[in-house]
């Protein structure tokens, strides 16, 4: 019998795997209205709370005024727009790169970027828990992937002796969205450069957040004059939408004219270029200084505070402090009990972890209150008592 859409559907819920979303009502900010209550947002990804900061919120509002409401078509048929351009410059200045090259995500950059550089003959050595639209790309390329253990290097050294052919292509997230930690660059950059081969950092979640001035983990880890290719996104820690790629002026030209998503999608238009500029040169300021030191403070306090009680956190550093749990049911029992107790937390299910490694995702905002916090953790270890979790 022919396997109807019904049924997909029937087993993905049998599995606890269904999938819905809730209804967000006002901005994204600590607390929110979520399907008509007031909650403590503790899963977005504005982890420096300046979705609604209003220096974008007036950088997009001109923009509109000045330029409309719309690119008009790709950059390729009716031209780049000045804002296109800035943001370019800006972004590059800010990654200290020789220049950049915008996308209209972090998804489309990836599955444009990767099957530029590579394609068939050629082989793409990926850490095992990069993103998804890592893995996307790099089938989309035609290349042979080689997949090495979680920031394991030792055998990514033995995998690119035995497999490195043509073009060889290193690509790994920088801070690790579902389990928080930071990928080694520094090891990296030593292999890449051994191997003669390319390095490619998704650095979405690191942009904005890590390093002095918060260009990323590559300037944490002090070699981003040695990552080929950085990757990053507009849309979680500088507030607005879209993604970046800060490469060489030689590699820029490439992707122009190999990347299609680039090549054939409509351009981002003005009033997210704008805002997305005003957070690149916000987040360079004293202020910037200060929201992520205030993120550092807040991550440090709710991660420690959980790993006290006893809860099962990955090691790491970052904003992301993921509670592992392992069955996709109690996640969610446990992510509806503390909803209804106006904590809004998502439980991440497989495909987008591993089975048997099912979580409560917690991310933290320069913005959150101490108060906030401490009130979330009391509570977050009242439900994990209950369902024997801690």
């Amino acid at each position: 019998m022919q396997r109807t859409i019904q049924n997909e559907l029937d087993d993905i819920r049998n599995h606890g795997l269904l999938r819905s979303t809730r209804l967000i009502s006002g901005r994204q900010a600590a607390r929110v209205t979520c399907n008509g209550s007031e909650v403590l947002l503790l899963c977005s990804n504005n982890y420096l709370g300046l979705a609604d900061h209003p220096a974008l919120a007036a950088a997009s509002i001109e923009a509109i005024q000045r330029y409309g409401t719309s690119s008009g078509a790709s950059r390729l048929v009716s031209g780049t727009m000045e804002l296109h351009e800035r943001l370019e410059s800006a972004v590059a200045s800010f990654k200290m790169s020789e220049a950049a090259l915008v996308f209209n995500s972090g998804h489309a950059a990836n599955t444009g970027i990767i099957p530029a550089l590579v394609g068939r003959g050629d082989v793409v050595f990926s850490d095992r828990l990069n993103h998804a639209s890592i893995v996307d790309g790099i089938l989309l390329s035609g290349a042979r992937l080689v997949r090495y253990p979680h920031n394991d290097y030792e055998t990514l050294a033995s995998l690119m002796e035995k497999h490195a052919k043509g073009r060889s292509l290193v690509v790994t997230d920088g801070v690790f969205s579902m389990d928080g930690d930071i990928a080694l660059l520094d090891e990296l950059v030593t292999l890449k450069q051994r191997h003669g081969a390319l390095l490619m950092v998704d650095d979405a979640h690191g942009s904005g957040v890590l390093g002095e001035r918060g260009r990323g983990s590559a300037e944490l880890l002090g070699v981003g004059s040695d990552v080929d290719i950085q990757m990053g996104t507009f849309g979680k820690a500088l507030g607005s939408f879209g993604a970046y790629v800060a490469v060489s002026l030689e590699l820029r030209d490439l992707l122009i004219n190999r990347a299609r998503s680039f090549i054939f999608s409509t351009s981002l238009p003005p009033s997210v270029l704008a805002a997305s500029l005003a957070a690149v040169e916000l987040v360079q300021t004293p202020e910037g200084d200060g929201l992520r030191e205030k993120l550092s403070a807040n991550t440090c306090f709710f991660r420690n505070s959980l790993a006290e009680a006893g809860f099962r956190i990955p090691d790491g550093s970052t904003q992301i402090v993921p509670i592992v749990i392992g069955s996709a049911a109690t996640t969610m029992q446990f992510s509806e009990a503390l909803l209804a107790d106006g904590i809004f937390a998502q439980g991440i299910r497989p495909p987008t972890v591993p089975a048997g490694t099912s979580r409560l995702r917690f991310t933290l905002m320069a913005t959150h209150t101490h108060s906030d916090l401490a009130g979330a953790v009391e509570r977050i270890c009242h439900v994990g008592r209950h369902l024997g979790v801690v």
